[in-house]
């Protein structure tokens, strides 16, 4: 294969676009921005038309990458250190929703704040989250990571992160290409509610994900990347991450005297760590960042004077209790209450009366033809809608995640894509996506459900009320279709009517169903 002088941020680029890239995501942030700007320029990505267009902000480029992985694709969303903290509320959520199509979260941390405000370490997102992370130690590697990365992903169902520092973004080396691989073709998540974080949901993909954490761990005991080489002077093990690894390597002319712990993959290889704090007297750790892996070795090894939640004592997942921690305390079980006959629960529903009930028996009318799979949904009263009888929605994530996603999903070719949000949310996280939507011309209809308050929180006034429309067309969104409609029965036809004459518009389409929460209305007519 051809070989090239990359840049780090280069290299990743490549790498992603050789392994079947169908979008790249981002916002542009030292020291990230060449890897969008890479395939930007890159011809076979123009050849084969990868989305390639900056997001408004970094969480509308994460819920974005989550669409178009919604729809099967492989892609790639990028930022700096920073701004991952802009996009942690759809990146820690994805580690519920997980990936359909393969998705590398590349994140440049600067260390030394060489044109940064703060200092700061993604390793502690990937392990907050519980996700997979790579770290290369030169090009080579930063190139042949998406690789492994999109196969992870796509095995685990899982984002995987790729942190990069400054010195490996901005520095060059040759890099040899490998052989490519085709672009995924468009499909449904297998699990249809995959993407759905209902509460009841949640709990089961949180439990999910801690039963894939020690596979997760052996697929870094068993990485490429993850290297130990022994050596004779045991006085001394080192332990070396990423780019530092380099470091110490250089310092050594190659050959190092210790044993050395080259770590590119996380979790942690436990029993790699394990064999060289055995046999070596003193352990060196030499990382990029913050001391994370040197935090984790002071409280990583088996030491039976320390129980929690790591060795089971107490439980991983779940709240506490009085009970749970008597038993961890060795206390003898106290006797039992009778436990009081209860009232069966109930499923939260709709109230009686609710504007989105009607909203969604017309958006399933003109969406029947389609089949499920297209409603890309949000947080607030209308979430509801996923539950019978409605059964209307099919994807909840964070705040602001369903216009993103839904343009993901375009981008990826989805049709129709869909998204549902409130009035409330569009204001709080709707309007940035919205004009990533205009910008780049998504093929996507927005629906923004205004009950006039912010229902789900206790009636609290809407920054948005009385403005969404003005908002709107200020945004770009041409006038003609903006649409205003009565979520009432006796208007049902034609409300189907306008959601089928926007979904057939090859454009940015927003509908506003308008009738005040009936609580509300209730009020007023008290008043």
């Amino acid at each position: 294969m051809t070989k090239l002088l990359l840049l780090g941020d280069e290299a990743i680029a490549q790498g992603a676009l050789d392994a079947g890239l169908s979008g790249a995501y981002g916002y542009p942030g030292t020291p990230s921005t060449e890897i969008v700007e890479y395939v930007q320029r890159a011809e076979e990505a123009g050849k084969r038309n990868v989305h390639r267009t900056w997001s408004a902000n970094e969480k509308t480029a994460m819920e974005e990458a989550l669409g178009m992985s919604y729809a099967g694709k492989r892609v790639i969303v990028t930022m700096k250190h920073v701004g991952l903290n802009v996009a942690a509320d759809p990146y820690m959520n994805s580690a519920l929703t997980g990936a359909n199509g393969g998705i590398i979260v590349a994140v440049a941390d600067d260390p030394s704040m060489h044109s940064s405000q703060n200092e700061q370490d993604s390793r502690y997102y990937a392990k907050f989250a519980l996700l997979p992370a790579l770290e290369p130690s030169n090009q080579q590697e930063a190139y042949e990571m998406p690789f492994l990365a999109y196969e992870l992903s796509e095995k685990y169902h899982l984002p995987v992160m790729m942190r990069i520092t400054t010195r490996l973004a901005h520095s060059r080396a040759g890099v040899i290409r490998k052989e490519s691989i085709t672009e995924n073709s468009i499909q449904k998540p297998e699990n249809p509610d995959q993407f759905m974080l209902l509460p009841a949901f949640a709990r089961k993909k949180y439990n999910h994900l801690l039963s894939i954490q020690e596979d997760l761990m052996k697929e870094s005991e068993n990485s490429p990347f993850n290297k130990y080489t022994d050596g004779k002077d045991k006085s001394l093990g080192i332990i070396a991450c990423g780019l530092a690894y380099n470091y110490v390597m250089e310092n050594y002319a190659g050959i190092s005297p210790h044993p050395i712990l080259k770590i590119c993959q996380y979790p942690l290889p436990r029993k790699q760590i394990e064999k060289i704090v055995s046999e070596c007297d003193r352990i060196l750790v030499v990382e990029e960042g913050m001391p994370l892996v040197e935090e984790m070795l002071k409280g990583f090894l088996e030491n039976p004077k320390i129980i929690g939640r790591l060795d089971g004592t107490l439980p991983r997942a779940g709240e506490l209790n009085p009970k749970i921690v008597r038993k961890a305390l060795n206390l003898p079980e106290l006797e039992s209450m009778p436990q009081p006959e209860t009232v069966t629960g109930r499923p939260p529903a709709l109230c009686v009366g609710c504007p989105h009930a009607d909203s969604y028996k017309a958006l399933n009318e003109a969406m029947k033809e389609f089949g499920k799979c297209h409603v890309f949904s949000d947080i607030g009263c209308y979430t509801l809608g996923y539950l019978p009888p409605y059964k209307a929605i099919d994807t909840c994530v964070d705040m602001g995640a369903s216009i993103s996603m839904a343009i993901g999903a375009a981008d990826a070719g989805w049709f129709p894509a869909v998204a549902a949000i409130g009035d409330s949310t569009f204001g709080h996280s709707g309007i940035t996506p919205l004009l990533d939507a205009v910008l780049c011309k998504a093929n996507i209809v927005v629906i923004i459900l205004d009950n006039d308050i912010t229902a789900m929180t206790g009636m609290q006034y809407s920054q948005v009320n009385g403005r969404i429309e003005q908002i709107c067309m200020g945004i770009g969104v041409e006038k003609e279709h903006i649409r205003v409609i009565n979520p009432l029965s006796r208007h049902h036809e034609e409300n189907v009517k306008v959601f089928k004459e926007e979904i057939a518009y090859n454009g940015v389409s927003v509908v506003i169903p308008r009738r005040p929460c009936i609580h509300v209305y209730g009020k007023k007519k008290r008043i």
